[in-house]
């Protein structure tokens, strides 16, 4: 089929809404969410328009139904971490909740083979996007998540004001997607590395100590 890339097989097996899912996944990530054109979308899925609005209605549609597919069991991951944090008779540090937030983001694309590593780089790429739609999208995903996580740190750090907690949390979640689209790595190995997203122990503490001591340095 014409535009379909040869060296990612589409499984027929599976369902249209799924194929289409998928092939979402793998080119918003690859190419951005404002570059991948519907073709290109449907002729990787071994679909047509057609099928994109029954499903979905339009891409932005679909855009909705890739990041809850994208960010579902991440946020439910996140929350089931905080909750034994918080159940734990002392309170968490500033590095447990770090760790309890970063260390999903890393396993994505470690424990979930292929489809982990085409998640996490579409989560890492959403961050570049421009368009405040795809924010919108994504922020209410993340809502409850991302207000969390930030009472947390508040309560770790009360002599910090609102502004520097919603300043660490930003600053974590942009180092985490910059990691998770692969440019870190990219930037760490030299220009001209091909990154397929993946991380290391040895890689995971390193960003976990780098962006503790990051928010424990920040101004107040």
């Amino acid at each position: 089929m014409p535009g379909l890339d040869p060296a990612t097989p589409v499984h027929q097996e599976a369902s249209t809404r799924d194929r289409l899912i998928a092939t979402a996944i793998k080119l918003f990530g690859e190419r951005g969410i404002e570059a991948t054109s519907m073709r290109a979308l449907t002729d990787g899925a071994c679909a047509n328009i057609a099928s994109v609005n029954y499903h979905f209605r339009s891409k932005e549609g679909l855009l909705r139904a890739v990041v809850d597919h994208a960010m579902r069991g991440l946020n439910d991951e996140r929350h089931h971490r905080l909750d034994e944090l918080e159940a734990s008779p002392e309170p968490p540090s500033v590095a447990d909740i770090v760790r309890a937030f970063v260390e999903p983001g890393l396993a994505r694309s470690t424990v979930h083979g292929e489809d982990g590593a085409a998640i996490a780089r579409f989560i890492g790429r959403v961050l570049s996007e421009p368009n405040p739609r795809t924010w919108e999208t994504v922020a209410d995903q993340a809502q409850a998540v991302d207000a969390r996580y930030r009472a947390a740190l508040s309560r770790a750090l009360p002599d910090r004001d609102e502004t520097g907690i919603r300043f660490a949390y930003a600053s974590m979640v942009a180092l985490l997607g910059v990691w998770q689209s692969g440019a870190l790595d990219r930037l760490n190995r030299g220009a001209g590395h091909h990154v397929t997203p993946g991380t290391t122990s040895v890689d995971a503490e390193r960003l976990i100590a780098f962006i503790t001591a990051g928010t424990l340095a920040g101004s107040r």
